[in-house]
């Protein structure tokens, strides 16, 4: 379990701040996350990559020269935001444009993807390829199910070595996208990971027993059986990569033997010494092979295989050299660049407070109080948000909307001291609340509260369901899930209908008939099959269980109709 820590709630900054103190040669910090202390050159692409803190030394371990430009560091297991994001690839932009490599988990798809178009609307060129090797929770035909695992880190040094090279952001991205199309990565675990502040391991292994495709934040494996001796793990491993190979037959691959956190070095190399057997006997020539820690998980006990089908230009840019806190290829001198330098750039990302009318203000006052006691409802239903969310998903929904509705009461009350009108307020909350928050829950939260601001403005207050249909409209075009898919969405859009009927008919309190046709829908998604995320492949055990989303909206919608009734 991890030990040693301060307040729970500062884990992630602190281990930032440490992680920059120990590498100043090679990384300084900027809004957002950590980015190289050696300047690209210009004209060159820039790497970026990121995802939750908690897998070191994926992600800012994999910054520097040959790696990554940049990393955005979320919070604990969720993903950084979309101004996370943006910030630290604003910070490394060379003039050739960004290329964003991250792990395909729902929460960095949507933070990435909003960063991509807000930094094309900043005339930055920018692309993304979100990385999915991981074979255990794919459908054959359709490998875009895939989440990302330690394959990663060989995408991002593939599509550092093009960019070192000067190839241009569409060649550096073909790299990137050959790199996962020929990247597999299975992986298993014995034990689970206590998070910072926890007092209980985020999910568990039945003592002797192994779960074979186990996620990285306890996603629930596939397949479970007795943990197996050191060659025998070796077979598994090798025998689930090989059945997805991408290339039939002999060939040239890169290979990592990954730990999780708790299997150490010589565990692995004991392993690796059958797996090595095993693929030479397969036909597969390795390169370079890697065995350490790459993308871990706290504490948790468990091994990943990555195997890397290479061409002939691929093999060129995995001898390529590098040099970054967690992964090296060959000695690179020191960076002569001075650590403190850089520092005054900091990218001020904060919005300012523009002039409201007072209608504005006292409408901001409301929304403000309205968060406020939406954060006390939360608490007191984070425990059971979380057991929800476990039975099928990863268990961390409590926590996330703790995160980031904390975050964005705290913002909107300075926002409202600050004399913000309601549409400010609600966009500098969103903002906060996504940056906090990270994952899923964070980046529709907050891309809904700035889109309900944006469409309020700091004017006369205007047509509140236009604001409604606004939020609900951008998380629908961001998430891509439908009603019926067992999501939020199925709460969202009765409330959005309902909300707009009740105005229509002269309803004097729209937002309670609002809220409970959300609560309607939500308790009735547990007779749903789940058609989205990991949850799908765990349909008989998620029934009979509401979506935490789905009620974690209705919770929230119901707090704000109370409020805004009594103001």
């Amino acid at each position: 379990m991890t030990r040693l820590r301060n307040d729970p709630a500062e884990f992630a900054d602190q281990l930032v701040d440490g992680f920059v103190a120990a590498n100043a040669t090679r990384v300084r910090r900027v809004p957002g996350g950590v980015v190289r202390v050696a300047e690209g050159a210009p004209g060159t692409v820039a790497i970026v990559t990121g995802g939750g803190s908690g897998h070191y030394p994926a992600f800012g371990g994999l910054v520097g020269t040959g790696m990554a430009h940049g990393a955005a560091m979320g919070n604990v297991f969720a993903s950084p935001s979309a101004r996370q994001v943006r910030s630290v690839a604003r910070a490394v932009d060379n003039g050739a444009g960004v290329l964003f490599v991250f792990g395909r988990y729902a929460g960095d798809v949507l933070n990435f993807g909003q960063a991509e178009q807000r930094l094309i609307a900043d005339g930055i060129p920018s692309r993304t390829v979100p990385v999915t090797d991981d074979v255990s929770v794919a459908d054959r035909e359709d490998p875009a199910t895939r989440r990302g695992l330690a394959g990663g880190l060989a995408v991002i040094k593939l599509a550092a070595a093009a960019a070192e090279a000067g190839l241009t952001l569409e060649q550096v991205a073909s790299v990137a996208e050959r790199a996962n199309a020929r990247t597999r990565t299975i992986g298993v675990a014995f034990s689970g990971c206590t998070l910072p502040g926890a007092s209980e391991p985020l999910f568990t292994v039945p003592e002797g027993r192994m779960a074979i495709g186990m996620g990285v934040h306890g996603e629930p494996g596939t397949e479970e059986q007795d943990v197996p001796s050191a060659d025998e793990m070796a077979a598994i491993l090798v025998r689930k990569v090989l059945e997805h190979a991408p290339i039939a037959g002999p060939a040239r691959a890169a290979v990592l033997l990954n730990g999780l956190g708790a299997v150490k070095y010589e565990e692995l190399f004991v392993v690796y010494r059958e797996v090595a057997r095993l693929l030479a006997e397969a036909g597969i020539e390795l390169v370079e092979p890697e065995v350490g820690e790459f993308y871990t998980s706290f504490d948790m006990a468990g091994l990943s295989l990555s195997l890397v089908w290479l061409d002939e230009e691929l093999e060129g840019y995995w001898r390529a050299p590098a040099d970054s806190p967690g992964y090296r290829k060959t000695p690179s001198p020191a960076a002569s660049a001075d650590p403190a330098a850089g520092e005054a750039a900091h990218l001020d990302l904060e919005e300012a407070i523009p002039a409201a009318t007072d209608a504005s203000k006292a409408a901001a006052k409301r929304a403000a109080a309205a968060i406020e006691a939406s954060r006390i409802a939360i608490d007191e239903a984070a425990d059971e948000l979380g057991r929800i969310d476990a039975i099928a998903g990863d268990g961390d929904h409590g926590i996330g909307m703790q995160r980031g509705i904390t975050a964005a009461a705290a913002a909107a009350a300075r926002a409202v001291d600050e004399g913000a009108g309601l549409g400010t307020t609600l966009r500098i909350a969103g903002d906060e609340w996504a940056d906090k928050a990270g994952g899923t829950s964070g980046a529709l939260w907050g891309v809904a509260l700035y889109a309900a601001g944006s469409a309020f403005g700091d004017d006369e207050p205007r047509d509140a369901a236009k604001a409604v249909a606004a939020a609900v409209d951008a998380i629908l075009g961001l998430g891509g899930a439908e009603v019926g898919d067992k999501t939020m969405v199925d709460a969202l859009v009765p409330y959005r209908t309902a909300f707009a009927d009740a105005v229509a008919s002269g309803d004097a309190d729209p937002w309670t008939t609002a809220a409970r046709a959300a609560d309607a829908a939500a308790k009735a998604t547990a007779d749903l099959k789940p058609r989205m995320g990991r949850a799908r492949t765990h349909v008989e055990r998620s029934l009979g269980t509401p979506d935490a989303g789905a009620i974690s909206f209705a919770l929230v919608v119901t707090t704000v109709a109370g409020v805004l009734a009594a103001s």
